[in-house]
């Protein structure tokens, strides 16, 4: 089980609160009905300060996220920035390896009902120190994974691009299911059978040297990292194709990997048992693990201009 986590405070809508006594109201229309959308962004300690990770374009994706929902976030992007910075020195996290900001865009309280346009827009940003998501181990020896029996929603049903609260009610299901099955993580195939994603992750395949990687239309997230890791492959030389992959392709992969903000980029050892390439983390997971590395730590040049500074 993992430890219980904790800072100083959590900004709340124009308010520093003391962590203990960031509460909402028991009838806050997100608790009923998962009206409310998220973020999950790192930042890194770098020799030129503390570095948060394309905090802009995960900014963005919440306002497109809250957007799609219907939900005007009542603050700017720059206020945001600005916001999360000040969170960041206020909780005394300068001088962490590595650490988590969560913000949320919810809905809270006033009635409750199905029709949520009458409660306010709260939004609610928490900054956290925090390590390796999938275990420390993770990055360098792998995850052995379970094909879910659940599948992600059809297309037109739960909008995959937003990253909402109640499309992570289905990655609960897959993530319980592959833990009491004893695998660390799941993938989920689409309604059409196809290799979508894993519960909080983005995934990559590689074979005879090509990375492919399932498209927005296989009801994924479109993830940062996923976006970043395609870049700096293609940086590398390498072809990166976004297309539907069958369930079998992940059996005769060359080399697995997941993605995202908490997972960074972890190999993927086995497959419903069956070991991924040589059972190991493969060159190409490797290389690219070096660059994402070396950029978000600050040790690489920063060419798209990715990171944050918090001074």
């Amino acid at each position: 089980m993992g430890s219980a986590i904790k800072a100083k405070y959590i900004w709340m809508s124009g308010d520093f609160v003391p962590w203990e006594d960031a509460k909402v109201h028991v009838l806050t229309h997100a608790l009923h009905y998962a009206s409310s959308v998220f973020e999950g962004i790192r930042f890194y300690r770098t020799d030129k300060g503390l570095a948060i990770f394309r905090l802009r374009d995960h900014l963005t994706r919440l306002i497109d996220s809250a957007k799609i929902y219907r939900m005007e976030v009542p603050y700017s992007i720059v206020e945001l920035e600005e916001t999360i910075k000040a969170l960041i020195i206020k909780n005394d996290l300068l001088g962490v390896e590595m650490g988590y900001i969560r913000p949320l865009v919810y809905r809270g309280y006033h009635s409750l009902g199905v029709n949520p346009m009458e409660c306010p827009v709260e939004i609610a940003i928490a900054a956290y120190e925090w390590g390796k998501y999938l275990g420390d181990d993770a990055i360098e020896e792998g995850v052995d994974v379970m094909v879910s029996s659940w599948n992600r929603a059809a297309p037109n049903t739960f909008p995959s691009m937003s990253k909402s609260t109640g499309n992570y009610a289905n990655s609960q299901l897959i993530k319980m299911e592959a833990l009491v099955n004893g695998y660390e993580e799941g993938i989920a195939l689409t309604s059409f059978g196809t290799v979508s994603e894993g519960s909080g992750e983005n995934i990559f395949v590689v074979k005879k040297g090509v990375i492919y990687t399932p498209p927005y239309e296989a009801c994924i997230l479109p993830g940062i990292t996923r976006d970043s890791v395609i870049t700096i492959a293609r940086d590398s030389g390498y072809e990166v194709v976004e297309k539907h992959i069958p369930r079998e392709f992940l059996y005769i992969a060359d080399e697995v990997f997941f993605t995202g903000t908490a997972a960074e980029i972890t190999p993927i050892r086995s497959i419903d048992r069956i070991p991924v390439g040589d059972g190991r983390r493969g060159p190409i997971t490797r290389e690219l693990q070096s660059y994402f590395f070396d950029l978000v730590k600050g040790k690489r040049e920063d060419k798209w201009g990715w990171l944050t500074y918090v001074k």
